[in-house]
């Protein structure tokens, strides 16, 4: 974590308030909810790996990607997700089949089991923050809501993301 938010030193390089002491406070949540994330995930017992979910989630999105676009998507290797889709395929969340015009492509589609298992992780996900959510005051969940609501219009207009990347 970066510490910022507790301490009130002045490493900002500015006021406490400004941007850069926000963003520090808003990288230890994000550290916190990333932790939160994974421990949901976790708990549902299925074992799988913050890229598995990934690849999941991403079947999901687009049944059909045969496996050099999901390897794409996920910014790995042809080789690493071949072994990855097997291990889901091994564990009945995924399923390969022959691509019907095309011989040589194999189609990804998540199983009935895969669905499950990503509603089962997208539930403990959002009982978990519900849980922090639920301890907060109103005021700050309201405010908390304006904020998001008001980054994300801020992402918007910035058409290739704040550094400039496209990402």
């Amino acid at each position: 974590m970066t510490g910022l938010s507790d301490s009130g030193d002045g490493r900002a390089g500015g006021p406490r308030d400004g941007p850069m002491s926000l963003a520090l406070a808003i990288a230890d949540a994000v550290e916190g909810l990333t932790n939160l994330w994974s421990a949901a995930a976790q708990g549902a017992g299925l074992g799988l790996s913050p890229q598995q979910l990934r690849a999941l989630r991403t079947l999901e999105a687009e049944p059909g990607l045969n496996l050099t676009a999901l390897a794409v998507g996920l910014d790995m290797g042809l080789p690493t997700a071949s072994r990855l889709c097997d291990r889901l395929e091994a564990a009945g969340l995924l399923q390969r089949v022959l691509h019907p015009r095309k011989r040589r492509e194999v189609r990804l589609f998540l199983t009935g089991r895969g669905g499950a298992a990503l509603d089962e992780v997208a539930a403990r996900r959002s009982r978990a923050l519900a849980v922090v959510l639920d301890a907060m005051e109103p005021a700050e969940r309201e405010a908390l809501g304006r904020g998001l609501q008001g980054f994300l219009a801020a992402w918007d207009g910035t058409a290739d993301g704040p550094d400039g990347t496209g990402s």
